[in-house]
């Protein structure tokens, strides 16, 4: 049976870092409930292209959910979701901080429904300081972390990310946060509240930043595709007018390199020494691989790096790796059957687990699809449902 299926999730969240991180328990067999406002769907359903009027995002954000509509701001979405709650391991939400106390939906009365809870608590900010009433995007993670400033070409702007970055980083810290709670309840047999800032996870993956401005007063600048700590790194465009990425972070990776490209004269200058001296002499590292590439298709440029043991690879966008055979030997991206679309083609699970791998079931399903049958397993009459309904609470 898969790892999670004895959890149970309620998705109380928007757009990105909440649902994903959901999602990427739902891979895994936990039974996630997406809660959505009657009138006013998750807005990932409308977000990017769609075909025949689908949404095909929520294809994607919404695989292995359960959906529900529950205006939770009506005293009968309150007590459905009280009741919800009860039966359920995690609540992961991502309102504006007092949003969920404003509707007598806090921690307070939802621990006192169910003390094993867990609820994440995702928003820009966190749920204190300064900022924490402001609404908050991944964008804005991606400014204030410090990440656009080291990005992009060294006299061009700063550069955000065409994606979101700092929305699905969160995520999967959100995941993490979310499992490490929940060993933490098979201990004290206590739910607890996960506070995730958005703004947060980006610091830890752009590594050593603060630490080198805490003790060396040093600002990592933009350098384009360079890297400031060793070279030759870069893309370099073929004789076919493709680009490659070639990366010598270890010093024996960088000597192959230049012995490869004809330049084994480099490798005795006493900069080549250190990824430092490299970095500083980028402009005669980057000359010499770039002059030898710009001489030979894709196809030799390869074969001769993958024969000298060096590290390179194409610079791809969708359609090659949709195509590309290391994708296709990992299953990376995966088919799965659609009521509305027959047949997507999306990202397969994060990960193989050897004994217990995780699955997709279904892609994402209709705004409210599962609504009658989830109240009803929670005990309400067809009467009960019929009268929330006329309220507007579904």
């Amino acid at each position: 049976s898969s790892p999670l299926s004895s959890l149970r999730v309620l998705d109380l969240a928007t757009l990105f870092a909440g649902p994903l991180a959901t999602t990427l328990l739902g891979d895994f067999g936990a039974e996630v409930i997406k809660v959505e406002h009657p009138r006013r769907p998750d807005p990932s359903r409308g977000h990017g292209p769609s075909k025949d009027g689908v949404g095909l995002w929520w294809k994607l954000l919404g695989r292995n959910k359960r959906t529900l509509t529950l205006d939770l701001s009506t005293p009968g979405g309150r007590e459905v979701l009280l009741r919800l709650a009860a039966e359920a391991d995690v609540v992961v939400e991502n309102f504006r901080p007092g949003t969920l106390e404003k509707w007598g939906l806090g921690w307070d009365e939802l621990s006192a429904a169910n003390p094993r809870l867990v609820l994440a608590r995702v928003t820009g900010f966190g749920q204190r300081g300064p900022y924490a009433h402001r609404p908050g995007f991944g964008t804005l993670a991606e400014a204030m972390s410090g990440f656009a400033a080291v990005t992009g070409e060294p006299d061009g702007p700063p550069t955000l990310p065409p994606f979101g970055l700092a929305d699905s980083i969160a995520a999967l810290s959100t995941a993490y946060a979310v499992m490490t709670a929940l060993t933490a309840r098979d201990r004290t047999g206590r739910g607890q509240v996960v506070d995730m800032a958005i703004i947060e996870p980006m610091l830890t993956v752009l590594g050593p930043q603060p630490i080198w401005y805490d003790q060396l007063g040093y600002v990592q600048p933009r350098t384009g595709n360079r890297s400031a700590n060793n070279a030759p790194r870069n893309t370099y465009r073929t004789a076919d007018g493709r680009w490659l990425a070639v990366s010598a972070s270890a010093q024996s990776i960088a000597e192959r390199v230049l012995r490869l490209v004809g330049r084994p004269e480099l490798v005795s200058e006493p900069w080549f020494t250190t990824g430092a001296g490299r970095a500083a002499h980028a402009d005669e590292l980057d000359e010499a691989v770039g002059a030898w590439i710009a001489r030979h298709d894709e196809a030799e440029v390869v074969r001769a790096f993958e024969e000298a043991q060096a590290a390179v690879a194409p610079v791809y966008d969708v359609r090659d790796v949709m195509a590309n055979e290391q994708y296709r030997a990992l299953g990376s991206i995966t088919e799965v059957p659609d009521d509305d679309l027959g047949t997507v083609r999306m990202q397969n699970v994060l990960f193989r687990l050897s004994e217990t791998p995780g699955a997709i079931r279904w892609a994402g399903r209709a705004h409210g699809a599962d609504t009658d049958e989830i109240l009803t397993a929670l005990g309400l009459s067809e009467a009960e449902i019929a009268a929330l309904r006329e309220e507007g609470t579904l």
